[in-house]
């Protein structure tokens, strides 16, 4: 038998990763499925939560400037594609031990279903940097995730995640 250096390299490498890194999830994948608690403790189950509907699925921290200027277009985008049954899954990830995520989740102004304590769930969804959003459908298939921007944090970025958010939806409900 002969020895083939690259395939057992590629092995070698596989098997010292470590087992909690994970791939990104992308467009045209089945989201990753959840069991995870809200603020108040009670359970939030993935999809089952989303009821068969789109979902808005947003990774957040308190400290992140990204988050803040998006949150409050999260709220409008809420509002307006309730009508179509679509959720918006806030999760709290990537926390560095300053803010308190529940406060800031009560402040928002709306209620998107908040899930407390979310790296395992980032991880899972492969998600290194915050924010990170997808748009899952009602079958639980990533239709859209966030592409990485260069623009800083503010008005200008959000409303482009506004507007990319949307027409992912208003496509995906046609």
């Amino acid at each position: 038998m002969k020895f083939r250096a690259p395939a057992f390299l590629a092995f070698a490498l596989a098997a010292a990763l470590p087992s909690s890194f994970a791939l990104a999830v992308e467009k045209g994948d089945a989201a990753p499925t959840f069991h995870a608690t809200d603020f108040d403790g009670r359970a939030v189950d993935f999809p089952a939560v989303a009821g068969g509907k789109p979902t808005v699925v947003v990774f957040w921290a308190t400290w992140c400037p990204y988050c803040k200027a998006f949150m409050p277009y999260l709220k409008n985008i809420q509002a307006d594609y309730a009508s179509y049954g679509v959720k918006i899954v806030a999760i709290d990830a990537k926390e560095d031990g300053q803010g308190d995520p529940k406060a800031y989740v009560r402040a928002l102004g709306f209620k998107p279903i908040a899930v407390a304590n979310g790296d395992a769930i980032a991880d899972d969804y492969g998600i290194k940097y915050i924010p990170g959003v997808l748009i899952v459908d009602g079958k639980g298939m990533v239709v859209w995730r966030r592409p990485w921007t260069d623009l800083p944090a503010g008005q200008q970025v959000a409303q482009l995640w506004d507007k990319q958010v949307r027409t992912a939806l208003n496509e995906l409900l046609k």
